[in-house]
């Protein structure tokens, strides 16, 4: 055998090692975002409302505005060089693409009722006590949809959230934060 064709022999096996590489990766990323689909889109009822309320003024009145200003704004001439026309196919967009987003919640998301038991689940209130302090504060267990920590709604997906789900009255939890870990006291369920 000649140098050339060992040449050609190990090119040819860097080449398949790449695709066997590309394939292996290919699969667990498919994995990995399948597990994702499943790993727990939840919303409560009040959010699903919430967002079919949203859903409906997006796709009625605030729809027939923009297409009412893209209109306006087409009637003021050149095209290439009408701002307003440019901003509101970019407000245009931004819509088109949280009506979307809100459709793929709807469809996707399992609707909990939650709370009421005596086990920390989505929809849960609970009220907890950090260790070292005399503050208690109230917090919701929610979906990561709707999630807003100045509202007191912590994600089911969050550190604390993952600390407290499935958890009972009385009990500790502990999670790890950027500072260390902290831990907390559950005093009530509802």
């Amino acid at each position: 055998m000649g140098q050339g064709y060992l040449h050609f022999l190990l090119k040819k096996l860097v080449f398949n090692l790449r695709i066997l590489y590309l394939i292996v990766v290919g699969f667990f990323l498919f994995i990995y975002l399948k597990h994702m689909d499943r790993a727990g889109n939840y919303i409560t009822e009040e959010k699903k409302k919430a967002l079919e309320e949203e859903l409906k003024d997006l796709k009625g009145p605030k729809r027939k505005e923009i297409l009412t200003n893209l209109e306006y704004a087409k009637s003021l001439g050149d095209l290439s060089e009408n701002a307003e026309y440019h901003q509101t196919r970019e407000e245009q967009g931004k819509l088109e693409e949280r009506i979307k987003r809100i459709e793929q919640i709807l469809q996707s998301a399992e609707v909990v009722k939650g709370g009421g038991g005596d086990i920390i689940e989505i929809g849960s209130k609970v009220v907890v006590q950090k260790d070292g302090t005399e503050d208690k504060k109230n917090f919701q267990i929610v979906g990561s949809e709707e999630a807003d920590m100045a509202l007191g709604k912590i994600s089911n997906h969050s550190p604390f959230g993952e600390a407290l789900f499935g958890k009972k009255k009385g009990e500790t939890i502990s999670f790890k934060t950027p500072n260390g870990e902290v831990n907390y006291k559950i005093i009530d369920v509802s």
